[in-house]
């Protein structure tokens, strides 16, 4: 526990930090924000398994074009999380979420995959590979989301929002509701967290991939450590944001 509460601080200060340079001109949000737009496409997809490259990424979700040799479904992730994380700007600003707002965010993501399943949630059981748990059953799906949605609106104040991050995360991949998409949802929703309460993108890189299913297996008995790993992927983000307003002479207001 010390450990977490070492790591909250420490975020709380990069935070800070982060803040004085508030407001940043609107050219410079802008360009933020799109390079958050390819960074999390491409390190989401590239956890579940896309082979696109960042630079591949931000081809096809800027320029909107298609690489020689890549599979269509690459494609449609790439442009489909893109479409998810515009929508996560809007919900920041929301005074709640909503559980529509959810299916809508699986519904960007998934239509171009596969429209049938997309912003649905699953009639089907599923099973998470290398997992001894299960996850909810398909007949309990909406009542478990139901559930989902008000303790998020009636807890997202009360807990720090790196350890709220982490619990969202937790809970809806516990869930996993839909056919496909849930390691990526609960990442925007882990994300939007954070927007909401004036913390910056948190990325999870590729290469973490092993620690991170490990810990959310552990989760299921003791979440401590995968709040740790979110903890450690806030600070490690920030830190590269400082190091880019500091190399591009960014001044505090």
């Amino acid at each position: 526990m010390q450990a977490l509460k070492q790591k909250l601080k420490k975020a709380e200060e990069n935070n800070d930090q982060l803040l004085s340079f508030r407001p940043l001109p609107e050219e410079t949000f802008k360009s933020l924000k799109d390079y958050y737009r390819v960074g999390l496409t491409y390190s989401s997809n590239a956890l579940e398994g896309n082979s696109l490259t960042e630079s591949e990424t931000k081809i096809v979700i800027e320029d909107g074009l298609t690489i020689g040799g890549k599979p269509l479904r690459e494609i449609y992730e790439a442009i489909g999380h893109a479409k998810a994380y515009d929508y996560l700007f809007p919900l920041a600003a929301q005074k709640e979420l909503d559980e529509n707002d959810i299916l809508e965010l699986h519904k960007l993501f998934y239509g171009m995959i596969d429209s049938n399943q997309a912003g649905i949630y699953r009639k089907v059981p599923v099973f998470i590979s290398g997992s001894q748990y299960p996850v909810t059953p398909a007949e309990n799906i909406h009542e478990e989301m139901k559930t989902f949605t008000e303790w998020f609106n009636q807890n997202e104040h009360q807990l720090h929002p790196v350890e709220f991050a982490a619990l969202v995360h937790k809970k809806f991949v516990f869930i996993h509701p839909f056919v496909d998409g849930n390691g990526r949802v609960a990442r925007l929703l882990m994300n939007l967290v954070l927007l909401r309460n004036n913390y910056s993108i948190a990325i999870i890189p590729a290469i973490l991939r092993s620690e991170y299913i490990r810990l959310l297996e552990l989760a299921h008995t003791n979440d401590e450590p995968l709040q740790e790993f979110i903890a450690d992927r806030v600070i490690e983000t920030q830190n590269d944001l400082l190091r880019l307003f500091k190399n591009s002479g960014i001044s505090k207001n």
